[in-house]
């Protein structure tokens, strides 16, 4: 699994002109779901996301998680993340998972975060999306299961 984490103050999607998710102070991730992803990718993403010390103490460190703020999740697929350009100028998509394997580890990632008592919201997987934010730092950071990056 792959990931594109950002700090936010805030952030939304949106689905033909419907707001379907929206989040305050939190984290923003565009989720991807490889071939080669099963139960532990899963378990180690939300380990990740759920851990992940991103957000300043009281002394200006980086030694928060989403949990120790009481933060919020926008999660959204976005299979595109394992979109691969080493070769010519058009992205190959052949690693990233079936629509029906994604959904599945997908929606599995979004229960075991929601299991924390995180407020999860999300887009709608499949559809196109319009996703704004207003990125705290800004802050960005990217995951990956297979430890690729």
């Amino acid at each position: 699994m792959r990931s594109v984490v950002q700090r936010v103050k805030r952030a939304s999607v949106t689905v033909n002109g419907e707001r379907v998710g929206s989040i305050a102070a939190g984290l923003l991730v565009l989720l991807a779901v490889g071939q080669e992803d099963g139960s532990d990718d899963v378990r180690w993403m939300i380990d990740k996301l759920t851990g992940l010390r991103i957000f300043e103490d009281h002394g200006g460190k980086m030694n928060c998680s989403v949990l120790d703020i009481d933060g919020e999740i926008l999660i959204v697929s976005q299979f595109t993340l394992y979109g691969d350009c080493r070769k010519g100028k058009r992205p190959s998509f052949s690693t990233a998972a079936s629509p029906e394997q994604a959904k599945a580890l997908f929606d599995q990632c979004v229960e075991g975060i929601r299991n924390y008592e995180i407020k999860v919201e999300t887009g709608v997987f499949q559809a196109e999306m319009e996703v704004e934010l207003v990125n705290d730092g800004p802050v960005t950071i990217l995951l990956d299961s297979k430890k690729k990056f």
